[in-house]
Parts: structure tokens; C-alpha cells; sequence
């Protein structure tokens, strides 16, 4: 024992002393470097001073390069050293504030739920020294912030709609003066809006409306301020007695929250807008609902309405349905299922937009999916009879569309002349008919047909708003020529006095060239 207890002793003294060798002979080179050697007999001036005797000029200029070259690099090496010193330093005392101010919310959070709690214990407690109980009152956990109270639900306004659908069920009883046809409908709304409420409309701009209205969901009624975008489903509402819900865009508008709402993780309630509540009620409604998003490209349309158009693209109107919640809870209103709320087909988005400097433009995946109504002028004033509203359900409007829409088709020579403009399109403008397009031309025709205009009115309508609005995102300035063709074309296949609509949209593009 005792022989290996000098021998560890004996190791422990040579590893240590070599440990200390090794420090001593680098730090010996260092000092040697940067210290030692300089100006002692064979160091580094002695050298230098030794050598400069057999020098030339060439050889004086390359030191003075080499010597600042190396000057600079050690400068260089200082700085970039000094650089990262200095970033490590501020990293660290940025990171110890956020420490600070994590904790410091931290506790504000705890401050926030204890006085949460102490006020709902002091209502609990005025409640009950009136004899009214504790029902109702919203009580929180101390750390969690979950309510407790298992019977409220976190959809009030949602919640309200059920409870007045279920003591004033709205049922519409349509009398015999209310059974119209599409062009009798377009002539009472006319003498309506203008008896009642002072506000004047062009046959062919409410026919267009109808039209629309059978064509897509989506209706965007664009032109300048003040031609009456807003007052026309205003006007529709009164018309058809039930008041058109009118939300207000606003420029700050990013995504679906802002339209929907969005769910509390806080109080555990569901922060409802007006217009989930409007899209909600349309599920208790016999008639038509329409919904204005007013100024609607005050924000980028795609943002925060996308879900909706790409929800209502779809074949079965039964998988129309927006997700809300994630988890459904007893409480819930009675049409949220499985957190899941379906559009109903007597619903219809009505999109108002200027064009200025103020606004997004609206894109083709917009467009392609809505039907765009032009107004850009008042019409003139008409001397109507007094005229009254109408009492008509969702399923009688549906039935008078699809009576005309149902086995149409385009007359002969409607197809070979659309035929031969599509190719023309194409080969000059790179822009085609595609199926989507051609579907919508099938259901708007008919019922713009049906609401006094001929087959050529709706086909013009459709190719200026569908397919030549497109031209806006060309290059027009090298495309006069094929425009001045598009018209030639035009003329050749309908006639000069036809397709108006889009000889004069034609012109506008020139001018824009």
C-alpha cells in the first residue's frame, strides 16, 4: 500500500509540473512574440536593420506595402474582436430585459386574474344581499381563467337569434299579387324604390341584378362614389321586407377574424361580429338575405374573405360550411354543429367598390367567382305610382330562376360566333373562355332574357365583364391594333348595332393605351 501511495504521489507531481511546463513555454512564446526579441542584438530591428544596407528602391517600396498590409490586417483582426465583444455584451442585456419583462407580465397577468376574481366575488356578493342570486355571474378560476359557470354560453348574440327564431318563428306568406314574373319583379322593384324611398333605377341595371343573383352568390356593384352601390341592396331589403345587413370594411381588415370574429382564450367567449350574427340568422329565414360588405376592397378581398369563395365553389351546397370553433360544447347555438356553420342558399354577399387610389384592386379569383354590376351614373327621375313591397320566399325567387335557366341553350349561331371570338381572344390576347365562364353565361342569359332583354344584351354584358375587363392587366399600348380588330370582329358576327357594352368598354381601353 505504501509503495503505490508513492508512486500516485510521485505521478500527481510529474503531471502537474508538466501541466505547468506547457502554460510556462506558451506564455514564454507569446511574451517572446509581442515583447521579447524586438530590440535585443539578433532580434527583430536587429534584423531589419542588418538587411536594409543591400536593399534597393523596389525592395523599400515592397516593405512599406507589406507593412501596411500587415498594419491593416491587425487593425482589421482588432476591430472585428472589439465588433463581437461589443454584439455579445448588447445580446446579453437584451436578453436579461426580456427576462425582466417576462417576469414582469408574468406578475401582471397574476395581478389581472386575482382582481378578476376579487371583482366577481364582490358582485356575487351585492347579487346575493339583493336576493337575486348568483345566476349569471361570470366566475373565473383563480390561475386558470376558465369560467365556471357551465350554462352560459360563449355565443350571446348567436345564442339571441335562436331565442327569437323560437318565439317569433318568421314565416312568409306570399299572395297572389306577389306571384310575379321576372320582368313584372324588375318593374315593381322599379316603381318601389322610386315611390317609397326616392332612390331611381334603370331597367337594365335591376334586370342585370336579377341576373346576377341567379348567377353566383357573389355580386360586386362597382363604379364611382355616389351612384347608389350601397342604397341598391339597401333598396332590395326594404323590397323584399327583410333589411339588407350592411358591414362597413375596414382598411385594417388581414384575415377571417375580422369578418367572423374569433374565440377568447381568456374570458372563454366568443367575440361574434354582425356579420357571423347575419350569416346565422339567414339559417332561420324564408326569403332573401343579403349581406353588403360595404367599401369591400378597402382591404385585400382575398385576405380575409377567401374561405367563403373557395367554401362556395363547391358542387353540394350542403358542404358549404365555415369552420368557427374547433370544439363543439353543449351550450352552443342550436345551427352551430360541430362547430360548423353552414351558409344558406337564400343568402347572398352583395360587395360594394370604388376605383381610386384609396383601394386594392380586385383580382381575377374574385371576379371570376362574383358577377360585377357597373354604376356609374344616376338614372333620372321617375314619376311611379305608389308601389308596395313584396312578400316573396327564397324557394319561389330559386323556382322562377331555374324555370328559364333549366334546358337552355345558346342559339346556334350564339355558339358558332362565341366559338370563333374565343379562338380570336385566345390567339391575340392569350385569354380564353374557360369553363367556369361559360357555366355563368348559361345561368345569367336566360334570366336577363326572362327580365326583358334579348339573348345579344346578356351575351355583352357577359363577354365586357367576364373576358375584356381581363385586357385592364395587358399591355395596351402595343395591342391597339388588335383591339381595333376585336371590334371589326364584332360587327362581323353581330351586327354594328349590337354588343354596345363591349364596343364602348373596347373604346375605354384605347384611350387608357
Amino acid at each position: 500500500m505504501a509503495g503505490f501511495a508513492q508512486f500516485y504521489v510521485q505521478f500527481l507531481q510529474d503531471l502537474w509540473k508538466n501541466i505547468c511546463d506547457w502554460f510556462v513555454m506558451h506564455i514564454t512564446i507569446i511574451v517572446k512574440i509581442f515583447k521579447g526579441d524586438w530590440f535585443d542584438a539578433g532580434g527583430y530591428f536587429d534584423t531589419l536593420g542588418n538587411a536594409i544596407g543591400d536593399w534597393n528602391a523596389f525592395d523599400y517600396i515592397a516593405f512599406i506595402l507589406v507593412l501596411i498590409i500587415n498594419v491593416g490586417f491587425i487593425a482589421l483582426l482588432v476591430v472585428l474582436l472589439f465588433q463581437l465583444i461589443k454584439r455579445y455584451v448588447r445580446f446579453v442585456r437584451r436578453e436579461v430585459d426580456k427576462d425582466v419583462l417576462v417576469e414582469e407580465v408574468s406578475l401582471l397577468n397574476q395581478k389581472v386574474v386575482e382582481l378578476i376574481d376579487e371583482k366577481n366575488k364582490i358582485l356575487a356578493m351585492r347579487v346575493s344581499q339583493i336576493g337575486a342570486g348568483t345566476q349569471g355571474v361570470v366566475d373565473y378560476e383563480g390561475q386558470s381563467g376558465k369560467k365556471k359557470a357551465e350554462n352560459e354560453s360563449r355565443f350571446s348574440k348567436l345564442i339571441q337569434v335562436d331565442q327569437l327564431a323560437a318565439e317569433n318563428p318568421r314565416i312568409t306568406v306570399m299572395n297572389q299579387t306577389d306571384m310575379l314574373d321576372l320582368a313584372d319583379l324588375v318593374d315593381r322593384f322599379i316603381n318601389y324604390s322610386a315611390s317609397q324611398l326616392k332612390l331611381f333605377y334603370t331597367r337594365d341595371i335591376i334586370a342585370r341584378w336579377f341576373a346576377g343573383l341567379a348567377t353566383s352568390k357573389v355580386l360586386i356593384l362597382e363604379g364611382i362614389s355616389g351612384t347608389g352601390k350601397t342604397s341598391l341592396p339597401y333598396a332590395m331589403g326594404k323590397f323584399f321586407n327583410n333589411d339588407t345587413a350592411i358591414i362597413s370594411v375596414q382598411p385594417s381588415w388581414r384575415d377571417r377574424a375580422e369578418l367572423l370574429g374569433y374565440l377568447n382564450e381568456f374570458t372563454k367567449r366568443f367575440n361574434e361580429t354582425d356579420f357571423l350574427k347575419a350569416v346565422y340568422a339567414a339559417s332561420y329565414s324564408d326569403t332573401i338575405n343579403l349581406i353588403v360588405l360595404d367599401e369591400m376592397n378597402l382591404a385585400r378581398i382575398e385576405y380575409y374573405f377567401a374561405e367563403f369563395l373557395s367554401v362556395m365553389e363547391m358542387p353540394d351546397p350542403n358542404e358549404w360550411k365555415i369552420d368557427i370553433v374547433p370544439i363543439s360544447e353543449s351550450t352552443d347555438p342550436k345551427n352551430l354543429i360541430n362547430g360548423k356553420i353552414l351558409i344558406p342558399q337564400n343568402l347572398w354577399f352583395i360587395g360594394t367598390a370604388n376605383k381610386d387610389d384609396s383601394t386594392f384592386t380586385i383580382t381575377d379569383k374574385v371576379y371570376d367567382r362574383a358577377v360585377a354590376i357597373a354604376i356609374n351614373k344616376k338614372a333620372d327621375f321617375i314619376d311611379a305610382p305608389y308601389t308596395d313591397n313584396i312578400s316573396m320566399t327564397f324557394e319561389y325567387l330559386d323556382d322562377l330562376f331555374k324555370r328559364y335557366q333549366n334546358g337552355f341553350q345558346l342559339s346556334e349561331m350564339s355558339s358558332q360566333a362565341f366559338s370563333e371570338l374565343d379562338e380570336f381572344i385566345q390567339e391575340k390576347f392569350k385569354i380564353a373562355f374557360g369553363n367556369r365562364i361559360m357555366k355563368q353565361i348559361k345561368l345569367f342569359v336566360p334570366v336577363y332574357m326572362a327580365c326583358g332583354f334579348s339573348e345579344f344584351d346578356g351575351l355583352d354584358y357577359m363577354l365586357t365583364f367576364k373576358i375584356l375587363r381581363k385586357f385592364e392587366m395587358l399591355n395596351l399600348t402595343f395591342l391597339k391594333k388588335e383591339l381595333d380588330e376585336l371590334t371589326l370582329l364584332l360587327d362581323k358576327l353581330f351586327g354594328k348595332d349590337q354588343f354596345l357594352v363591349s364596343k364602348g368598354f373596347i373604346q375605354d381601353l384605347k384611350k387608357l393605351a
